[in-house]
């Protein structure tokens, strides 16, 4: 089944509950398309979170998990992800994020350990929770930092705030 992963772990690390005022399936829709820009970019480290590591690149890499695979979101499941959505919307949508680290180190681009999260969405009316699981890595970036800084990407879609964060647990 597209968007549920089934071996997604039962005790994620950090999970953040958010009112939302905008449906579930416009939601779902913009989630593809930052997802699907943002692994055309190379951002600084500072952008995404209070870095571990400074003056580090940061690459990042999504899947969309199907049964028990997650396909890479390319340009042709970006689209096949936004016409199920056009459809139907998703209960529940699971993600791996894969986060490449480089450093710059005698005038070379060096790459650093990478981590791996594991994301899931969860939608309700005018709500959604993110939960993060560390799958492995470093650690350079926290769950928290995860999902702030996809909150924070959600809401500069948008004139006026649409997602805020009503628990944290």
């Amino acid at each position: 089944m597209l968007g549920l992963y089934e071996n997604f772990p039962k005790n994620p690390h950090r999970t953040v509950h958010f009112d939302t005022l905008i449906s579930s399936k416009r939601l779902q829709d913009v989630l593809i398309q930052i997802f699907y820009h943002l692994i055309s970019q190379s951002l600084d480290i500072e952008e995404v979170a209070n870095p571990s590591i400074p003056r580090c690149t940061v690459f990042f890499e999504f899947g969309i998990g199907e049964v028990n695979n997650f396909n890479f979101i390319d340009h042709k499941e970006k689209d096949r992800v936004l016409k199920t959505i056009q459809k139907k919307s998703f209960q529940i949508m699971d993600f791996l994020c894969s986060i490449r680290y480089y450093k710059m180190r005698n005038g070379r681009k060096t790459p650093l350990r990478f981590d791996y999260y594991m994301l899931r969405f969860i939608f309700d009316k005018n709500t959604m929770d993110i939960q993060v699981f560390h799958e492995r890595g470093p650690m350079y970036i926290s769950p928290e930092d995860v999902i702030r800084f996809i909150g924070n990407r959600i809401n500069e879609k948008f004139s006026k705030r649409i997602l805020r964060a009503s628990e944290v647990y």
